[in-house]
């Protein structure tokens, strides 16, 4: 690519970029920048939403850019304050390392292993003594952490912010004096933070970072942040029919966002696909191959394959998927009721959500819904539950020894 087509590449889905004169000369010396984005390990698993961010650095890697997965275990422990109506609490050091250590595992699935260097920002922000904080904070003003759209509205609707959350955007800021940064990317709720990091780095006499924030991925309601607490979530290590089924859930309005933000696709070849749309493609087809690339890349082609026939097979014929295994459940004389044998299948998280389901009419057995919650079954049979439109189990009922 010539320059202004890395250019646009480097812009692509991003909400901002502070500023691009500044990128731009970065750019122009042709020596590989240094490139970071925070990630605070406060869940085990990664998500789509996540990898909106590594997509980014993935393409700051083709160009030949140095790139740092950076993991907050040191932030982490603070509490990130953004968007929050309240303290978040704390999370403890081994939930941390806990952590870490999975988004270790699954960043390279996306990025390239020899060339991304993984960091922890206690290296830097634990030898930091007492005077250091001081002499730290002494670069910021109350008035400026005031000026956050979150402290703001929690300061002048009387709720608690506790000092330890002017730390964070602080300890954020210094993780770029640390490294050096020449670009930090993050999300748009992270906008502060990282232009903290631009004015730690100009008081302590270095080059200001470019700041290159990307949107908030929504999840499948289409609506909130995808989240795994608000269960709109798409994990990258889930199994690739949960996968497929979920990208497949999304609305047909949702689905070119996803195509622009998540797709390795090139530009001008989604704007044919929506085009194409336009004319009279059935969007479900689209959605098919937007389904397909992102279960080969967090798996493999074949299963991808497999994925949208066992898809295409459960939700377009409604049939149950061939290739499901059998779960041999152990039950007693007295049999089982159907609410803990639905969690016990791993199709419910609970007993009560069981029966919500069950009430919602959205609970199968061997193709007919099932209506009565004090359904107890017995050993000696084998049957197929189904709980909504994508997910199934197969359970051999067996006498306790």
């Amino acid at each position: 690519m010539n320059f202004e087509q890395q250019i646009a590449e480097l812009e692509r889905g991003a909400s901002e970029v502070l500023t691009r004169p500044e990128l731009e000369k970065k750019l122009k010396r042709g020596t590989p920048l240094k490139v970071k984005a925070g990630f605070d390990p406060t869940a085990p698993d990664l998500h789509l939403g996540h990898t909106v961010l590594l997509n980014k650095m993935r393409q700051f890697q083709q160009f030949g850019h140095e790139v740092t997965f950076l993991i907050g275990d040191f932030t982490g422990m603070i509490g990130d304050p953004s968007g929050r109506n309240a303290t978040r609490p704390a999370l403890s050091l081994e939930e941390i390392q806990a952590n870490a250590r999975t988004y270790e595992s699954q960043v390279f699935r996306i990025l390239d292993r020899g060339r991304t260097r993984i960091d922890f920002n206690s290296r830097w922000l634990s030898p930091l003594t007492a005077a250091d904080v001081v002499r730290l904070a002494a670069h910021y003003t109350v008035a400026r952490m005031l000026e956050r759209d979150d402290f703001a509205r929690r300061y002048k609707s009387g709720q608690p912010i506790s000092i330890h959350e002017f730390l964070y955007p602080l300890a954020q800021g210094y993780d770029s004096v640390a490294m050096h940064a020449d670009v930090e990317l993050g999300g748009t709720d992270q906008k502060f933070n990282l232009l903290v990091g631009r004015t730690l780095q100009e008081a302590y006499g270095q080059e200001r970072q470019v700041v290159l924030t990307m949107p908030l991925l929504e999840g499948t309601d289409g609506v909130n942040k995808m989240s795994k607490s608000l269960g709109n979530y798409i994990g990258i290590t889930e199994d690739p029919d949960s996968m497929f089924g979920k990208v497949m859930s999304i609305s047909d309005t949702l689905m070119w966002r996803y195509y622009e933000l998540l797709s390795f696709r090139p530009l001008e070849e989604i704007a044919r696909l929506r085009r194409a749309c336009e004319e009279g493609r059935n969007p479900r087809d689209v959605k098919l191959e937007l389904a397909h690339e992102l279960v080969a890349r967090f798996h493999d082609a074949a299963a991808a394959r497999r994925a949208q026939e066992n898809f295409m097979s459960r939700v377009s014929e409604k049939a149950v998927p061939q290739d499901l295994p059998v779960k041999v459940i152990a039950v007693d004389g007295q049999g089982v009721r159907i609410a803990n044998l639905l969690k016990e299948a791993g199709l419910a998280a609970s007993t009560s959500e069981a029966n919500r389901k069950i009430g919602e009419g959205a609970v199968k057995i061997d193709g007919v819904r099932l209506s009565d919650r004090g359904l107890t079954l017995k050993a000696g049979a084998e049957h197929v539950f189904q709980l909504g439109a994508r997910r199934f189990a197969r359970v051999r009922l067996e006498p306790k020894p």
